[in-house]
């Protein structure tokens, strides 16, 4: 906590103080605070916590203050950020992310790339919002803002303004530190693509003047070091170093905030505004919510794997019912993942559910906050549930390990999906339905990739989540669920905190099991491959005198798509007989010839629907005896396959 505190004493010298960041009295009378507000401190997990290492590289350090005004929809802000150079050569430049400039015109590459949509949102006339950064300086008071330029390094795009470049007066050596101070004015959006506004709530992510990563050699095979510079594109999210953060808010008076980290004193309300103060360590990002309507409901909660947290739901009025489903959703999603992945290191985690309208701010991760979708149905079905464990999840994927999720945004979405698969199976009785997932993937492409790669949002989200998801539980398949356990625990608590790859991922497989997966790899995550293994033909004739029995059936069976170790095959003979082979599927096809009294009826490959990655079950199947006028290869196929679809529960 002395650390912490340290940083209070670092901005009050570094930044002007919150009072200054006045914005208009919303009452003269004080309302009585709401119950975060008349909490003392929180103090973290220890009271040692001066003296504990830190679990990450702090890279970034920031210092903020930053006031809303509601009648404008804007934030200002002031900032001292200390970088220090962690690769070993100097570095000359520094670059910085301005997202919101993603919505300043139609012509930026977010909204390009987008056509204006997200999700089921879609941009209106009010989604317009844009950073200007005011100014740059130096610790010494140079100022660096004639220096700045806009880079669009992924595409050329003169029109976008979400990565400025930053020359430096003077090199920064390995390991040392520079402090920039700025000054920075966002407009926010209505809220559309993770952040705005809807009415008086307001949704404040990717709000800062946020440094780009910088890669030491060997992060993610880099075999020199530098920065990782991309813009906001339509499809990708964030990636950033891990460092600290010291923030103070002013909001209007009546406003609860909700933060990452934890308050490192109760707010003070003065001349009708309220300031809350925030600090947070070994995190990658910082996002706030506000709104003068929150419901605010806190549980402490620990297990074997959590010494201590505090829950932290900031409920709309038409959800303050449903805080139990919440509170429970969000128990269960900690205790499994801590249990099946490694402890979660915060003190706090937030749970903010956006208004009615307000979905374009939900289903979002941030450090220790998420937000759970809007508040439309006052009695929402368990999609409520689905997407406070899908986010918790990423605490881990993206909070915890902080993968590239602009190059490789399988490793925390892909990941995070099949470990949400994991507890609503186990918590909520929900199982998914595999087989008609896979029917999904209609535009396999490869996973890793530059998010931006994909054609369109559709394309990105069926590979990244879905197909990504497939191919977790397809290795699952082979390699058996404690196996899986293991590689998936090895993986989290050998690369949390450390920025890994797609080869690292494969390497950790590779390690538990013993086996070279490199055929694996090559086909489903660095290919597009799936699996599409047919029913070619089906021929028969009697052996027998006269035309009769026994009869020769001959089936052939192709492989059209990767590779699987076992193709379960089933033929049925009209007798009703049934005869189950397995096919290792290493050639391009094989031919069957089998002998019995009466002839084949028909032909399933994969009748249990076990090759995970098959996603065209059409061609599974075909009867022997087709009827040309009902073609029923086609009506079978589709018969079977919607038997297996109405046999599962659908997600």
């Amino acid at each position: 906590m002395l650390l912490a505190a340290g940083t209070v004493l670092l901005s009050e010298t570094l930044l002007p103080s919150a009072s200054k960041l006045t914005v208009p009295v919303v009452s003269k009378e004080e309302p009585s605070a709401p119950a975060p507000d008349m909490q003392p401190a929180d103090r973290g997990k220890s009271s040692d916590k001066q003296t504990q290492e830190p679990l990450s590289y702090r890279i970034a350090e920031y210092h903020m203050n930053v006031a809303y005004t509601p009648e404008t929809r804007q934030l200002k802000g002031q900032q001292a950020l200390s970088w220090e150079n962690p690769g070993t050569v100097p570095v000359q430049e520094i670059y910085l992310h301005l997202y919101p400039n993603a919505f300043a015109s139609k012509k930026t590459t977010f909204m390009r790339e987008s056509g204006g949509k997200l999700r089921q949102d879609e941009a209106t006339a009010d989604s317009t919002g844009w950073m200007d950064l005011l100014s740059v300086k130096t610790e010494d008071g140079e100022d660096l803002t004639p220096r700045m330029s806009f880079v669009q390094p992924d595409d050329g795009n003169k029109d976008d303004h979400t990565l400025i470049k930053i020359p430096l007066s003077k090199p920064v050596g390995a390991g040392e530190r520079v402090t920039l101070k700025t000054e920075f004015l966002v407009k926010l959006p209505q809220a559309f693509a993770r952040m705005g506004y809807v009415d008086d709530f307001v949704m404040a992510g990717q709000w800062f003047p946020k440094v780009a990563a910088y890669e030491r050699a060997g992060t993610r095979g880099r075999t020199e070091p530098g920065w990782n510079l991309h813009q906001y594109h339509g499809n990708s999210e964030f990636y950033a170093d891990f460092g600290l953060y010291d923030v103070k808010i002013q909001v209007p008076a009546n406003y609860t905030v909700a933060a990452t980290g934890f308050p490192v004193k109760p707010a003070v309300t003065e001349n009708g505004t309220k300031t809350y103060q925030f600090y947070a360590d070994d995190v990658h990002d910082f996002a706030w919510s506000a709104s003068p309507h929150f419901v605010y409901v806190e549980e402490p909660f620990s297990t074997p794997q959590i010494p201590g947290v505090k829950i932290k739901l900031y409920l709309d009025p038409n959800h303050q019912d449903l805080k139990d489903r919440y509170m429970y959703a969000a128990k269960k999603a900690l205790s499994r993942y801590s249990q099946w992945y490694g402890s979660y290191p915060y003190s706090t985690l937030s749970i903010v559910v956006p208004p009615p309208g307000g979905s374009g701010a939900g289903g979002m991760e941030y450090p220790t906050l998420i937000t759970a979708w809007g508040a439309d149905d006052k009695t929402p079905d368990q999609e409520l549930e689905r997407v406070v464990v899908h986010e918790i999840g990423h605490q881990y994927f993206y909070g915890l390990v902080a993968s590239n999720e602009f190059e490789e945004a399988w490793l925390d979405e892909g990941f995070t999906s099949y470990a949400e698969d994991k507890v609503m199976e186990a918590d909520f009785g929900a199982t998914a339905n595999l087989p008609v997932e896979s029917s999904y993937i209609t535009s396999p492409n490869a996973l890793r990739q530059n998010a931006w790669a994909y054609t369109g949002h559709d394309q990105y989200a069926e590979n990244v989540y879905t197909r990504g998801k497939l191919v977790l539980k397809a290795i699952e398949k082979q390699v058996g669920t404690k196996n899986m356990d293991r590689i998936m625990r090895t993986y989290f608590q050998k690369w949390q905190f450390k920025h890994p790859s797609t080869k690292d991922f494969q390497n950790v497989v590779e390690d538990v099991t013993k086996t070279k997966w490199d055929d694996f790899f090559n086909e489903y995550v660095y290919g597009s491959m799936m699996v599409d293994y047919s029913v070619e033909s089906i021929h028969v004739k009697a052996t027998g005198s006269k035309g009769s029995g026994p009869y020769e059936s001959t089936v052939l069976i192709s492989k059209r798509g990767g590779n699987s170790p076992e193709v379960p095959i089933q033929f049925h003979f009209a007798d009703g007989t049934v005869l189950d082979k397995t096919w290792d599927g290493k050639e391009s096809s094989i031919e069957y010839k089998l002998t019995h009294a009466t002839p084949i009826d028909w032909v399933r490959i994969d009748p249990n629907y076990s090759l995970i990655l098959e996603n065209k079950h059409i061609n599974n199947f075909m009867q022997a005896e087709v009827n040309t006028k009902w073609k029923l290869r086609l009506n079978l196929g589709i018969i079977q396959f919607l038997q297996a679809i109405f046999g599962w529960v659908a997600w």
